[in-house]
């Protein structure tokens, strides 16, 4: 045995943990909402956790819907695995002994089936902790006011420096938040977070000791902090349900059974952080049979009275499930 192997073989290993943690979406008055659940020492949010336990359960899935269901008593349906998150930086210290824990993120949506669910347990609008994502008014004041002005002055400080991705701090920065253009990318979320994170804009980054963030003092917040990595599993989850409601029918995930076109935009644009043109997302949608009307109208508009539709489930068998691929608009 080599001396490496020997000291190697010596020292006792890190702890090591699988948690599970749930990015529950729903939908409610034209906003998407995240659940959160209370308690935590700190008083930060959390996103619904609990650790895997093989002797209990035989899927991280079985294990996921238990502990959910126990901690916030939501009902879930469509549920798809994320990432595996295991940097150890994001909530360790040097000589710190405790369990290192490997989180499998998740994404899942539930549907609000009246007022009182909505008002219920922890649901935040999941703007407030990504104020910088909502485009549906035009580029936040956030932006402009804050993150430009001290993501050009982190930019200064190395401009050539690569990273990982193979990019600039300035292109990453032109990348992201296009300072020249109009328009951005939506599915970008956890980019855009994790450039703030990188250049100690967010709270997390000053929590975990980046160089970066003790640099800066009295930092404007961008947007409320969670536990851990909560808010990185959030963007990522973010972004994943902006990608995936183009080309499949997970928006239908958050709807009632029974919705008109304009809450059905409403809803895109919540989820989206866009506006879209009434005219062409009315278009695309007949067109796409993947709704169709009951007949029935809806005097809930307050104005005319307006058609209700349901989603066409049976399109899932008919052919590969379509999604929404809407375009911006004025």
């Amino acid at each position: 045995m080599s001396l490496a192997e020997k000291h190697s073989s010596s020292r006792p290993g890190l702890p090591l943990a699988i948690g599970l943690t749930a990015a529950i979406v729903a939908a409610h008055d034209d906003e998407p909402l995240i659940l959160t659940v209370p308690g935590s020492p700190d008083a930060l949010a959390s996103l619904p956790s609990g650790e895997f336990d093989p002797l209990r359960h035989r899927t991280f899935e079985i294990a996921l819907r238990d502990f959910v269901a126990r901690q916030t008593g939501a009902p879930l349906g469509y549920v798809e695995q994320l990432y595996t998150f295991g940097d150890r930086g994001r909530h360790a210290r040097l000589g710190d002994r405790d369990p290192h824990i490997v989180s499998v993120g998740y994404l899942a949506l539930t549907r609000l089936v009246d007022e009182r669910s909505a008002r219920i347990g922890g649901y935040r609008p999941w703007y407030s902790f990504f104020p910088w994502e909502d485009h549906r008014e035009g580029r936040p004041e956030i932006i402009e006011k804050t993150i430009f002005p001290e993501l050009r002055k982190w930019v200064e400080e190395a401009p050539n420096e690569f990273s990982s991705s193979g990019l600039t701090r300035g292109e990453r920065f032109n990348l992201l938040f296009k300072p020249q253009a109009r328009d951005f990318n939506e599915e970008n979320v956890l980019e855009r977070y994790e450039l703030l994170y990188e250049a100690g804009l967010v709270e997390e980054a000053l929590r975990d000791g980046r160089e970066a963030a003790k640099r800066r003092k009295n930092l404007a917040p961008l947007g409320l902090a969670m536990r851990h990595d909560h808010r990185r599993i959030m963007a990522t989850a973010m972004g994943r349900l902006r990608a995936k409601m183009k080309y499949r029918p997970v928006i239908f995930e958050l709807m009632p059974a029974l919705f008109t076109l304009t809450e059905l935009q409403r809803t895109v644009e919540a989820i989206s952080g866009r506006h879209l043109h009434k005219q062409n997302f009315r278009r695309l949608v007949e067109g796409s049979a993947i709704v169709e009307p009951t007949g029935e109208m809806s005097l809930n508009t307050g104005g005319r009275p307006a058609a209700l539709f349901r989603f066409r489930r049976e399109v899932l068998q008919e052919r590969p499930a379509p999604g929404l691929r809407v375009g911006v608009g004025g």
